[in-house]
């Protein structure tokens, strides 16, 4: 078993982490306390295609697979998770039309989602439908060679700068469910904003309640085949941004603690040399690199074509934990000045403590590891 990044993976990387750190951290701060949308940013990740980073080469992407998305979004979170949310949001509806769309769909929309000058978000949840997507509301009914859409979503990240949002909507009898639900792609004009959240974190990435009111789509709006995308998005594994992103926050925390506990000195001498300070720093790269391990073996997994329910929410579970354990240990160890929004720790915390949430708590993903350890346990 190789433990080892291919050179074209390590240079990714490299990549990714120097315009990170010189050119997202330095603003990270102001951008979260300005709950502003960082544009800019979004735009240079476009020209440098990074947008488009598992679209295949000729609609414009780099033709990467899913570990390359799990080390990207690592680095992009470890600067500032705001940004890393927005491109694997954006990255996922893109992936879901090159899987799912037609041929047109994808001629007309992936080039310019590849460089991020047309921006998709994603219309799935709803107020009674969060982890039981059952429960959805939303209905499209077909008018001749158009549909009809009429419901709301929440969550809509990306919606402030979408162009176009993945709708999902019923198409057919409860009876019917799951094969009852159809995926649209609809002009983020046609919505009407009911909410723009403000949340603990992710403050630059703003999260929207909108509304549907008899919008009219036509049927080459649609995404795959009719009453089968909630089903066809179960085989779409872009999951494993969710845990780089805790990876990332989960190393941040950690390399701002062991430079701060270095250099701060109490009682003539560094905090960093004092056993309890050593331990738990130690405990904190323990953390890291578990959490790495098991989200690069769900990721390299999936590019297998291998089932990953196991291996997915295991390090779902685990990295976002990290990140929260990793980000209030570094509160705790940076002490007063670590509680004040001079550090990036504070919003360690607060960016982590979404983790465990998106993407499906983790309570739910405890049931199907649980479910996948069994159901392995009796083929056997």
């Amino acid at each position: 078993m190789q433990f080892q990044l291919t050179e074209a993976q390590q240079s990714l990387r490299d990549e990714v982490r120097t315009f990170a750190q010189e050119e997202i951290r330095p603003r990270a701060i102001e951008l979260d306390q300005q709950d502003e949308y960082p544009a800019d940013i979004l735009a240079e990740l476009g020209d440098r295609r990074l947008t488009g980073l598992t679209l295949p080469e000729e609609y414009g992407g780099r033709g990467e697979g899913l570990v390359e998305l799990a080390l990207m979004t690592e680095e992009l979170s470890a600067a500032t998770m705001s940004v890393a949310s927005t491109v694997a949001l954006h990255l996922g509806v893109a992936t879901v039309i090159e899987r799912f769309g037609t041929e047109d769909q994808c001629e007309e929309f992936l080039s310019e989602m590849a460089t991020y000058d047309t921006v998709g978000a994603l219309g799935l949840s709803e107020e009674n439908a969060g982890s039981d997507k059952s429960r959805m509301e939303t209905t499209a009914e077909r008018d001749g060679d158009e549909w009809v859409l009429n419901g709301h979503k929440r969550w809509v990240t990306n919606y402030l700068d979408a162009d176009v949002i993945l709708t999902y909507a019923k198409t057919g009898p409860e009876e019917a469910a799951p094969h009852n639900v159809s995926a649209f792609l609809v002009p983020v004009e046609a919505f009407e904003v009911e909410n723009v959240w403000d949340t603990l974190g992710a403050r630059s990435a703003k999260a929207v309640e909108v509304s549907l009111s008899d919008v009219r789509v036509s049927d080459g709006r649609r995404v795959g085949e009719e009453g089968e995308a909630y089903v066809e998005r179960g085989r779409d594994k872009n999951g494993v941004n969710v845990p780089a992103r805790g990876v990332g926050i989960a190393r941040a925390a950690l390399e701002d603690t062991v430079e701060y506990t270095s250099r701060r000195r109490q009682y003539d001498r560094a905090i960093g040399d004092f056993q309890g300070v050593r331990w738990e720093v130690g405990k904190m790269a323990e953390r890291v690199d578990t959490a790495r391990l098991l989200t690069l073996r769900a990721a390299d997994r999936a590019d297998r074509g291998a089932d990953v329910s196991r291996e997915y929410s295991m390090a779902k579970i685990n990295a976002t934990q990290a990140a929260v354990d990793n980000a209030n240990d570094a509160m705790q160890l940076h002490g007063g000045i670590g509680y004040t929004t001079e550090r990036h720790v504070e919003r360690y915390l607060r960016d982590a403590r979404l983790l465990t949430i998106a993407g499906g708590p983790n309570e739910g993903h405890k049931d199907t590891l649980a479910d996948a350890v069994f159901s392995r346990h009796a083929e056997r």
